[in-house]
């Protein structure tokens, strides 16, 4: 292993992001601390040419100052990727083609270069459906675009929820409830703005009391927070108002861990988040988990020292 590292980031542009808490700049840092070269590329600089993979790098420094999240970049070079030891695949959803085909190039040189997590994974795992391998801790779940069975689904389970296959974020997430005059009218929005099928949940009532994001690094659980929705809010998002608050793992909580946690080992998936409100699954986050920062802060952690420790490891 060579003395100094090269680590790419391939994220969306910083300047675009709210820094506050952001996940990959805490990971970054980290990387720079321990003397590591840190370049910035995202998925539209990606270039495949004569079985090579490039990339229209930055040089990236980050600092955080006073509390305060700083950046700056460097001068723009044609990177190799395969000369790079590790490279994070760290861009925000949506999963859509042009993610897919980040995942294809990326693929390519996977064998040469450690990247996080697997790009073949990765693609073949988005959250709602990667989820349903473990359909045993899941709340009742459909998925489909036939109105005909959303409308019995619900009047099993008289109160629902629906969303987007491949959202994020808690981007149109819809809490229908069982007299809820609006109930065509969002399934018509769906049935008309989605090429590919949407996914319908029975409402977990325990959301009140939180949304529990447990994370795993290399299939071990490194930490976790509870995020409490905002009053009259059903998501417990933090962009969308959700307040984390401290929380540990119940003897359910342990036992999807435990059980998820080979497979994720297996498939390359380093770092991942998942969801749990009450005792059911509704998540396996891949693409780009996040909520390291509130859990460090919460509970006096260092998680980017782990994430580096363990990734080290692999190479």
């Amino acid at each position: 292993m060579r003395q100094k590292l090269k680590i790419a980031l391939q994220m969306d542009p910083l300047e675009k992001l709210d820094l506050k808490g952001d996940t990959t700049f805490i990971l970054g840092l980290e990387a720079i601390k321990r003397g590591f070269e840190l370049y910035f590329y995202s998925p539209f600089d990606l270039i495949y040419k004569n079985d090579k993979v490039y990339a229209k790098a930055k040089f990236l420094d980050l600092a955080l100052k006073n509390g305060k999240e700083t950046f700056n970049y460097g001068k723009v070079k044609i990177l190799k990727l395969s000369s790079l030891d590790v490279i994070l695949m760290r861009q925000d959803p949506p999963f859509n083609m042009s993610y897919i085909t980040a995942t294809h190039i990326l693929e390519k040189i996977a064998s040469q270069t450690l990247i996080l997590n697997n790009p073949f994974h990765v693609r073949n795992a988005p959250e709602k459906i990667f989820v349903t391998e473990f359909s045993k801790f899941m709340p009742e779940t459909l998925i489909t675009r036939e109105p005909y069975e959303i409308i019995k689904f619900k009047n099993k389970n008289k109160n629902i929820i629906i969303k987007p296959l491949y959202g994020n974020g808690g981007e149109r997430v819809f809490y229908i409830t069982e007299n809820d005059t609006n109930f065509n009218v969002i399934i018509e929005n769906f049935l008309n703005s989605n090429e590919e099928q949407f996914i319908i949940q029975s409402y977990i009532p325990e959301v009140k009391k939180g949304d529990k994001r447990i994370i795993l690094i290399d299939g071990e659980v490194v930490g976790a927070i509870n995020r409490i929705p905002a009053k009259n809010e059903n998501r417990s998002n933090m962009h969308v108002g959700g307040k984390p608050i401290k929380t540990s793992l119940n003897k359910n909580d342990k036992l999807i861990c435990e059980t998820i946690s080979p497979h994720l080992k297996s498939k390359g998936l380093f770092f991942v988040g998942i969801d749990v409100i009450g005792n059911f699954l509704t998540e396996i986050n891949v693409t780009s988990p996040t909520g390291i920062r509130e859990i460090n802060r919460l509970n006096k952690t260092n998680i980017e020292k782990i994430f580096w420790d363990k990734a080290l490891k692999k190479l």
